[in-house]
């Protein structure tokens, strides 16, 4: 992170988050197929075990083989920026030739979302694809307090429309598609920010919530945010289906000041203490959240946690772990500076073999189905 104030975009995968400097911010002032996706794989039934003081590992050569085979090569003369990926499908930027553009890779040929106006400033950061509908966020700049717009991109037409537009303050575009419709959130001016859902196929965006808040996620059923209350934070959530106030987990609602929370419907994770950070995790038959992960360099400046059946992903200042609940261990998945996100039944990675900014570099993005993986060896 460049240490002047402006924070720009990481060459191998997304830059590091700015939520919680935004909502810090916001608090200042205000005192392919027209198939549906198909269903990701069921994770694993969740041990009610507690994971506490879970040890570190090597990475195994089973999983360094398995990322080996998933890698998703670029076309030819093009260099790849990961966005997202899900099983089938990986959201990348691929720049060559003087031109940058979005676009899906996976099985076929590549299937570009948009060609973009300006090769050099513009940015791609966060997606999503249902199979029909990609919906994606473009920034204008290189930096991340730069105005952005949302597309939504359509397999059956081959088209793309500009759904959203922000030149506000506020949260980053990460948008959510679920069951034909699009969330995302945005500042809206006065430090605040709304909450917004609109078919992907068109129509006009509903309002679901105002406030001080962050963008949201999707855990199982029910869209979630970190929004501020009284003089600090807490999570709350609406149903994915009715866009209804929903409750959460007890141990999930009782969350205070936490930051970089993610979930896939079952197990919880976010970062809490300062300065000291621990990665905290919670599923359902444990009595309370535990500290699975603590310490310097782990979860050091840690961010971007993300979840998907057994495994944790999280990124720090200087490379990317994964912890596997099933055998209590974590592991470093890539090298230095590298990117990992378990995510909707798949794990993505990316890095950079040698230095981004030289040539002769090369851009490494590997896609693997999270179930695949065999489980990291513990540490008894």
């Amino acid at each position: 992170m460049d240490t002047s104030g402006r924070h720009t975009l990481a060459p191998t995968g997304p830059g590091p988050a700015l939520a919680a400097l935004l909502l810090a911010a916001a608090l200042a002032l205000a005192g392919c197929s027209s198939a549906r996706r198909p269903p990701p794989p069921e994770p694993p039934a969740p041990s009610t075990r507690a994971v506490a003081d879970a040890c570190e590992v090597p990475l195994p050569g089973s999983w360094r083989a398995a990322l080996d085979a998933g890698e998703v090569r670029a076309p030819g003369g093009t260099r790849a920026v990961l966005a997202e990926a899900g099983p089938g499908w990986t959201a990348v930027q691929l720049t060559g030739d003087g031109r940058r553009s979005a676009a899906l890779l996976g099985a076929g040929p590549v299937r570009t979302l948009l060609a973009f106006a300006d090769p050099v400033e513009h940015q791609l950061l966060g997606a999503d694809f249902d199979g029909r509908h990609a919906v994606f966020g473009v920034l204008d700049g290189r930096t991340l307090d730069s105005p952005w717009s949302l597309y939504v991109w359509d397999a059956t037409k081959g088209s793309t429309r500009r759904l959203a537009r922000a030149d506000r303050p506020g949260p980053l575009p990460q948008p959510v598609l679920r069951d034909s419709t699009v969330f995302w959130a945005q500042g809206v001016g006065g430090g605040k920010a709304t909450v917004f859902a609109a078919p992907a196929a068109g129509g006009a965006p509903r309002a679901v919530r105002t406030g001080v808040l962050e963008a949201p996620f999707a855990a199982g059923e029910l869209l979630v945010w970190r929004e501020a209350h009284g003089g600090g934070t807490r999570l709350s959530a609406v149903s994915l289906a009715t866009l209804e106030p929903a409750a959460l987990p007890a141990p999930v609602a009782a969350l205070r000041d936490v930051r970089s929370v993610a979930s896939d419907g079952t197990t919880w994770a976010w970062v809490a203490g300062e300065p000291e950070s621990r990665l905290m995790v919670w599923r359902p038959g444990q009595a309370a959240p535990s500290a699975a992960v603590y310490g310097v360099p782990a979860v050091d400046g840690v961010d971007q946690v993300r979840v998907t059946g057994r495994l944790i992903t999280w990124r720090t200042p200087e490379t990317s772990y994964a912890l596997d609940l099933g055998s209590g261990a974590y592991t470093r998945i890539t090298p230095r500076y590298g990117y990992a996100q378990a995510r909707g039944g798949a794990l993505a990675v990316a890095f950079s073999e040698g230095d981004a900014k030289a040539d002769g570099s090369r851009a490494v993005i590997q896609v693997v189905r999270a179930d695949r993986l065999p489980g990291l060896p513990g540490c008894g």
